[in-house]
């Protein structure tokens, strides 16, 4: 399976992309200002701080490309997703609270949660979208249930994509964070930018000590 998109929207089954269904992710040379995607359809009310956090992204992906393509294409390592994900996922009903999302990470310290509907993956959100989406809906407090909001756009990948591209359409889409799906449709791990890090600091420090 493919790198797909889900755009924002309430938890229902059907935001699982399916390859008949979905439209793909464009490639990194076909984006345009219009394919970032953003945590809500709302207005961003800080349009330096939006144009800041675009240029930024745009920097990330031009400088990890050129150090991927540094290399040849037939020597190129190819690096699976199912290598670099964890395979510990939490999962959360979508009639569940924000206030019971946020008690679930604090109790296995994730900061990630797969917000289901009826059993089928609804949705994927982090400690962070939880915290800004309550700052900025005061009038709204912690009960209210994912079932009623707007989730944030999610990617997901197959265990066999490849971590490096997969990792540039993270940085285009300023997502930190990919759920790794099954041809059937199950999830079966998740990837963050701590993931990346990890990798990285592994490998510099193999570098090092050759």
């Amino acid at each position: 399976m493919s790198i797909h998109v889900s755009e924002p929207g309430r938890p229902t089954g059907t935001r699982l992309p399916e390859i008949f269904r979905n439209r793909r992710v464009g490639s990194l040379d076909e984006m345009a200002e219009s394919h970032a995607l953003r945590e809500s359809s709302e207005e961003i009310s800080d349009g330096e701080y939006q144009q800041a956090r675009e240029v930024t992204a745009r920097r990330a992906v031009a400088r990890y490309s050129q150090a991927e393509d540094a290399r040849p294409e037939p020597e190129r390592v190819y690096l699976p997703v199912s290598r670099v994900c964890s395979p510990w996922i939490h999962t959360l009903a979508a009639e569940s609270s924000l206030a019971e999302g946020l008690a679930v990470m604090d109790e296995h310290g994730v900061h990630h949660l797969v917000i289901t509907s009826g059993g089928v993956v609804g949705g994927l959100v982090d400690m962070r979208w939880i915290l800004n989406w309550l700052h900025e809906n005061q009038d709204q407090d912690a009960s209210r249930s994912f079932l009623n909001i707007e989730l944030p756009a999610f990617l997901t990948a197959s265990p066999e994509t490849d971590a490096h591209q997969l990792a540039r359409l993270m940085l285009a889409h300023q997502l930190d964070a990919a759920l790794v799906v099954e041809a059937d449709g199950t999830p079966s791990g998740i990837i963050t930018s701590t993931d990346y890090l990890r990798l990285y600091a592994s490998l510099s420090r193999q570098e090092g000590e050759v």
